[in-house]
């Protein structure tokens, strides 16, 4: 078995890593917004660099509904950093991050409780380490007050402001974005992976046959249909917070809810099977639901109109009662949730840069963390350490980076950046991001484990042809 990440990376601590890196160069100036995973991430990444760096957090002067104290980098929800096994996605990506001097991750490992296979930490204790090492670095100066525009100086900015970000710069960023509000509640359906799927029992249709054949559609007897609707009704519900009370689009009701309305409002709804024939029975099915592709290549599908208040594991049960997903391994359970976040394929690019409209850039901006698009602690960190790279060297007049896609954090700056998705939407670090082999072994395991290979390869082999120092082997 491999090692866990952190006793045996094959990359050495933050600190031996900062004197290998690049020299650093007392440039420009950076601004960060945001105290979170990705704007520590950002702020040390780039005050590490060379840049002076002033990063904005408006706690304890302004409050959010979700945290309780000043501590930057405070942990919301859970304390587990995902997987701490470095041949998984959360592996290869925390690897990634500790090899371009992460903050986060060292300490997370130093603050550790036992999780088993997950990297869990103390959240007090974490916060607090975190908290006291970004404070006391020379280049960074904490600001406890909430960033206005008005305080941009021209200088490279990263917003990182997370999924509660406050009305006055949500109004400003969504001005500036062209959207007309960032505030929504996110209603996301399921994601599967492709090779899960029962291909035996789903086919490749759309309906009436209109333009390629895009959907899979998993097809359900009356029987079958009357058995979900059992157990969708049956199934434990996420209690929202008191701040995600809110009112929902009619098209983004929580299929439990549609149900509750009758049983067959799915079927004369969401998944009313028109347009479409089951070729095993040459007949139109009681009821069909319709899975789309997530990517160009087809490695993950989302369940649609499936969106959902059922716990994750309720999800698995009763979704896996569907035709065709009897095995299906999820790489997202659907949720509805406050949230905050860009059209990042429409608006930012591979760099985490963001495209000015009309031509005219006031300072180069860039974005990080959940507000991008990504989902989690160690995604967000991970966007947070690119863009305050790339603030740096804005700041310094060289050229911006971005790690291969066939890297972790490529896959995942792909998905962020993946203009060809029809409907946008945030997601973890998992399989189904990473690009498929030229020529996949039929092993699954087999299969993987080469894919882990492939990203720490072409992770080293970028590193060296950008100039970058990383501590390994």
């Amino acid at each position: 078995m491999a090692p866990a990440v952190g006793s045996c990376l094959g990359y050495v601590s933050t600190e031996r890593w900062v004197a290998g890196y690049l020299a650093a160069v007392n440039s420009g100036r950076v601004t960060v917004v945001g105290g979170g995973f990705a704007g520590c991430e950002a702020a040390w990444a780039a005050a590490h660099l060379g840049a002076e760096v002033t990063l904005y957090e408006m706690r304890p002067t302004v409050m959010t509904p979700a945290h309780s104290t000043h501590l930057l980098a405070e942990l919301v929800c859970s304390n587990s950093f995902k997987s701490n096994d470095p041949e998984s996605p959360p592996g290869q990506l925390k690897s990634e991050m500790v090899a371009l001097g992460s903050v986060m991750i060292p300490s997370a490992l130093r603050n550790s409780v036992p999780g088993g296979s997950a990297l869990a930490v103390d959240r007090e204790k974490y916060a607090a380490e975190v908290t006291s090492l970004i404070e006391g670095h020379p280049r960074i100066e904490v600001v406890r007050r909430e960033w206005t525009p008005d305080l941009a100086k021209g200088e490279p900015t990263v917003i990182a402001t997370g999924p509660l970000t406050s009305p006055s710069l949500s109004d400003w960023i969504a001005s500036v974005t062209g959207e007309k509000h960032l505030y929504f509640y996110d209603a996301v359906s399921p994601t599967v992976m492709a090779d899960t799927v029962d291909r035996s029992v789903v086919w490749e249709q759309s309906r009436y046959d209109k333009g390629e054949a895009a959907y899979l559609n998993c097809p359900m007897t009356k029987e079958e249909y009357e058995r979900f609707v059992d157990a969708l009704l049956a199934a434990e519900q996420v209690t929202p917070h008191d701040f995600e009370e809110g009112k929902y689009f009619e098209g983004c009701m929580p299929i439990e809810e549609i149900a509750r309305r009758g049983r067959n409002s799915l079927s004369f709804g969401n998944f009313k099977p028109v347009g479409l024939t089951d070729p095993r029975t040459g007949r139109r099915p009681h009821a069909v639901i319709q899975l789309r592709p997530e990517n160009r290549e087809k490695t993950m599908y989302s369940l649609v109109a499936c969106q959902t208040r059922m716990k994750w594991g309720a999800q698995a049960e009763v979704f896996r009662l569907v035709p065709g997903l009897e095995s299906a391994e999820f790489v997202r359970f659907g949720v509805m949730h406050r949230n905050t976040y860009l059209d990042s394929p429409r608006l930012i690019d591979q760099n985490l840069r963001f495209g000015w409209r009309g031509g005219e850039e006031p300072f180069p901006l860039f974005f990080a963390g959940q507000i991008t698009g990504v989902e989690g602690y160690v995604e967000s960190g991970a966007t947070g350490i690119l863009a305050g790279i790339n603030a740096f060297r804005a700041s310094s007049s060289q050229p911006l980076v971005s790690p291969p896609r066939t890297t972790a954090l490529g896959s995942l700056l792909a998905h962020v950046t993946n203009s060809e998705a029809k409907e946008f939407s945030p997601m973890n670090i998992n399989w189904g991001l990473f690009p498929p082999l030229p020529d996949p072994p039929r092993d699954k395991a087999v299969r993987r484990k080469m894919q882990i290979e492939l990203a720490r390869r072409s992770f080293e082999d970028w590193a060296a042809a950008i100039s970058f120092v990383p501590a390994l082997r």
